[in-house]
């Protein structure tokens, strides 16, 4: 995107990947960062939208089978009216946007209209989809060719124009069949019809390099029976050639700690991201539903005194990761000279905030046995004598003051320092769907508020929807008591609260459900 813009803004055509939101291409992260509006499938992974940075605008515009929340000739006059009110649009498109993705109808009207606009490819699912379930699209053994094409008849033709029989007489290639769950019948008799031997090998994919992928050994003769009996659903995809019987000697994707497990994830979006990276890492299919958003709220009355203050003992008292960072921020804005930091001791409600400050290169000199701010109060005044020192509170504006009433009862002056607030996050009616349609097998909770979150999102009966096979995983005994007051039942404690305790926990419980 050039540094200064025109009049009239560019439409990116960007492929998403078909699921795993690590396929997205570096160009297509950088636009995302940079535009001001997305256009958005039904497909696109969780994870691209709710880490978008909050100053761009989101438009779903998804298309389930059978349904369209907008249609095509509309859609087209979105992007365009868009880009005419000088905005830079990513039209974030599922797969490939030139794979069948009606990107190229799409690139067609903004040029009719001198719109300019960009493609971005991405890695389409026919090939990704394979390759994670161990299938090679061609190999020099086996396969000299592959064919992409689509098993379902689009709504305004009768017929198929796919050359069925044709292909049937092919020899030596791969054919990779997109969206053919409903003619999947249709298509393997017009196939069989045209002379392809019943006994080619036959893989289908469910849910394309998601953890929970699901796949299909059949032949030609049996997959209908065997995808009907495995209830396959969309989005799927048919791999029919020699080259699908790689599959049992090369799967790779199954078999990890986390496989075919859904965890939904809560933390805010802009913290969670390395939550996400490790829990795909080990096979998960992350769910993110951020419950809540942090914004900075600094006490300007109260930075005035901590800027001027003069005390020869002073303490900093941080309870959260979100004030470390808040807390930074606003110092350097303040103050500007974090040498002067130097001046205070530094208090951890637990090693997720004290990794927090490491992160930062600042040291804690003080973390309670156990992560409470009860405990962090209560042990700090038993290990320092804090008589007379001055002690900066960091705080959110949720925070409750029992930290700084225990430190005054042993003669400390506080200073209460809001940084941030909290914000709950709204769920879109789109997103509860996909929720619903596939619910969590794990909810992680790091924290109270993002506990408040998701019940503000969802009434009683939606919450024991959603939670009523699922592991709710708590990073604490405080955070459970919160979870609890909403009728949920938490299976699960971090020992250590905090986040890579959860992983460990969440590491054994999966291991112990796999003994049994």
């Amino acid at each position: 995107m050039s540094p200064e813009k025109d009049n009239i803004g560019t439409v990116y055509l960007v492929g998403a990947g078909p699921g795993d939101p690590d396929l997205v291409t570096v160009k297509g992260q950088r636009l995302l960062r940079e535009c001001d509006v997305v256009v958005y499938d039904h497909l696109i992974p969780d994870e691209l939208i709710v880490a978008l940075p909050e100053r761009v605008r989101r438009i779903y515009v998804g298309k389930q089978a059978g349904h369209h929340s907008l249609p095509q000739d509309k859609l087209n006059e979105l992007l365009a009216r868009l880009a005419g009110d000088g905005k830079d649009v990513v039209r974030l498109k599922g797969g490939d946007p030139f794979v069948f993705g009606r990107g190229a109808e799409e690139a067609q009207y903004l040029k009719d209209r001198n719109i300019p606009f960009e493609v971005v490819p991405g890695i389409t699912s026919g090939m990704a989809a394979a390759a994670y379930a161990g299938v090679p699209c061609t190999d020099r053994r086996v396969s000299s060719y592959v064919t992409f094409l689509t098993g379902h008849k689009a709504v305004e033709k009768k017929y198929t124009t796919v050359p069925w029989e044709w292909l049937a007489k092919a020899q030596n290639g791969t054919l990779i069949i997109y969206m053919g769950v409903k003619e999947l019948k249709n298509n393997v008799t017009r196939l069989l019809d045209g002379g392809m031997s019943p006994d080619t090998p036959v893989i289908g994919i469910e849910r394309g390099t998601m953890s929970t992928q699901r796949t299909i050994n059949a032949t030609l003769s049996q997959i209908v029976t065997k995808a009907t009996e495995a209830n396959l659903k969309p989005p799927s995809l048919f791999v029919v050639g020699e080259a699908a019987k790689f599959h049992e000697q090369l799967d790779w994707l199954s078999g990890r700690p986390l496989s075919n497990m859904r965890v939904m994830v809560t933390r805010p979006a802009d913290q969670a991201g390395t939550l996400y990276a490790d829990l795909r890492s080990l096979g998960a299919e992350v769910l993110a539903y951020p419950t809540i958003a942090t914004e900075a709220s600094p006490d300007r009355s109260a930075w005035s005194r901590v800027k001027d203050l003069k005390a020869d003992e002073r303490w900093l008292v941080f309870t959260s990761e979100n004030g470390v960072r808040y807390f930074l921020e606003q110092w350097q804005e303040v103050v500007g000279d974090f040498r002067k930091l130097g001046d205070y001791k530094i208090a951890s409600v637990g090693t997720g905030t004290a990794s927090a400050l490491d992160r930062y290169g600042f040291k804690a000199d003080f973390v309670p046995s156990v992560a409470t701010t009860a405990e962090l109060a209560e042990q700090l005044t038993e290990c320092f004598d804090i008589q007379g020192a001055t002690v900066v509170r960091v705080r959110g504006d949720l925070a409750d003051d029992r930290v700084e009433k225990r430190l005054k009862s042993v003669g400390a002056s506080v200073v209460p320092l809001q940084v941030y607030k909290t914000l709950k996050v709204a769920w879109t009616a789109v997103a509860k769907e996909k929720l619903f349609k596939h619910p969590p097998h794990v909810i992680m909770f790091t924290s109270g508020s993002s506990a408040d979150g998701f019940a503000a999102n969802l009434s009683d009966d939606e919450r024991e929807r959603v939670a009523a096979e699922a592991v709710i995983l708590s990073i604490g005994p405080i955070t459970s008591k919160i979870i609890e007051s909403h009728g949920l039942k938490v299976s699960l404690e971090a020992g250590k609260h905090n986040i890579p305790a959860m992983i460990e926990e969440l590491l054994e419980y999966s291991q112990s459900k796999s003994v049994r």
